[in-house]
């Protein structure tokens, strides 16, 4: 299991066929609260998004298949982002792009591919948990499939990096759920 996940094997679901949905999806008129959780969402994107390419961009990659791994989850974060970001727009509203917000991270997160791959296997935590709970609380039924599926590969990002460091690649029961306050409050921590 570990040489799949290893090998990307883990990270095989795409993230196409995702901006077809996004099309049908934003054809509705989607509610304030709906379209917060995609303002999250987004944020969330952009974060990882930027973590992963300064990950990639320190040279510390080096062992094991972890740049493979990271460079796939950043194709996936940025595929994601695109069909959010449209969907955003469709709805008549201006998406966050990587200038609208300035990232920073704990002291020694880019010193060596172990923490790395510790911080990466936070970030996704936050990431699952955000999905999960805009799951529960977006209030447009064809939104709730479409988050499910982001959410679902986000999962798989995450024991992928679980196993790069020798964790267990399949964790509790259920995954975690952040209320969008929550979500919000942890990538707060993430901001200059």
């Amino acid at each position: 299991m570990k040489r799949a996940a290893v090998g990307g094997g883990v990270l095989l679901v795409p993230a196409s066929g995702l901006s077809a949905f996004a099309g049908a999806a934003s054809a509705a008129t989607l509610p304030d609260a709906d379209l917060a959780y995609l303002r999250l969402l987004i944020a969330a994107e952009l974060l990882a998004i930027d973590f992963q390419t300064t990950a990639l961009a320190s040279g510390k990659l080096r062992h094991g298949g972890v740049r493979a791994v990271v460079l796939r989850m950043r194709a996936d974060e940025k595929a994601h982002y695109t069909d959010l970001a449209t969907l955003l727009t469709d709805a008549g509203q201006t998406p966050a792009t990587a200038d609208d917000i300035n990232f920073s991270y704990p002291k020694g997160s880019f010193r060596s591919q172990a923490s790395i791959v510790r911080l990466g296997g936070r970030l996704e935590h936050l990431m699952v948990g955000a999905y999960v709970g805009a799951i529960q609380d977006v209030q447009t039924p064809a939104l709730r499939r479409f988050i499910g599926q982001i959410a679902a590969n986000e999962s798989q990002h995450a024991g992928a990096l679980a196993a790069l460091t020798g964790r267990p690649v399949v964790g509790s029961a259920f995954g975690p759920v952040l209320s969008m306050a929550a979500a919000s409050d942890a990538l707060d921590e993430f901001e200059s």
